[in-house]
This record gives structure tokens, sequence and C-alpha cells, in this order.
């Protein structure tokens, strides 16, 4: 029987849900599922520039699977670019570091619940209007 999975480590969800082309007709079916850990791996290597040794010690990963990961990721984005698809993130075998939270109304990210504060887009506030997201 395989061992189970270790769940990765994220340090904050991404600021969107995804991506859509633009410049073609676009279908709702149309779409590339990317994992949080996916994403992850493609932030820390690329857009921080960091060393995948130090990625997946920060994703408390091995090595190899950080690379299995990061190269999954690469394809889904070279799919969605080369095919006119949308990418979506969400799911994925993950914990994030923090409690995450995003409000229903204007989408804002806020980590833990007591740095909940009324920001101007929201014409309410309170706590029914946040999703946790590390559920």
């Amino acid at each position: 029987m395989p061992r189970p999975k270790k769940k990765r480590k994220v340090n904050n969800p991404p600021k969107m849900l995804g991506f859509k082309p633009f410049g073609i007709a676009f279908c709702e079916t149309e779409n590339i599922m990317m994992q949080y850990d996916e994403y992850e791996t493609v932030k820390l290597v690329i857009y921080d520039d960091m060393p995948q040794d130090e990625a997946a010690d920060k994703m408390e990963v091995s090595r190899p699977t950080l690379t299995r990961i990061y190269n999954s990721a690469l394809k889904k984005i070279a799919q969605a670019f080369v095919e006119g698809k949308s990418i979506m993130i969400k799911g994925g075998n993950f914990e994030f570091e923090d409690d995450w939270y995003k409000c229903k109304k204007c989408f804002k990210l806020i980590m833990g619940i007591e740095n909940h504060t009324k920001c101007g887009d929201c014409p309410s506030y309170n706590d029914d209007e946040l999703v946790n997201l590390n559920k």
C-alpha cells in the first residue's frame, strides 16, 4: 500500500482565481486546472527567482517532487497559452502556512480573521462575508 502524500506548504493564496485568454471566442468549458502547489512552484522558482532546492525546502517536499510539480505547472501554462484555454487555480494536496480568508464582495485576501478590517469597496463589514481558503 502506498504511503499517503504529504501536504505541500503554500505561503499564501494567489490574488486571482485564474486567467482567461482574450482575442478569441471564449467558452467556459475551455479551461485547465492548476493546483495551488503548482502555482506556488512557479511563483517561487520563476517570480521569486529561488533555486529549486530552496523552493523544495520552503514547500517541505523533496527536490525531485518539486521538479515534478513545477514541470506539471509549466506544461499546463504552455497548453493554455498555445491552445487559448483559461487557467483556473484551485485544489490540490496543500496547506497554507497561515489562515487565509477572502472577502466575497471585494475579493480582498486577509491573513487571519483578526486582521479583517472594513475596506473602502465593501458596503458592509462582518465575518459572514469571508470565505476560509484553508478548507
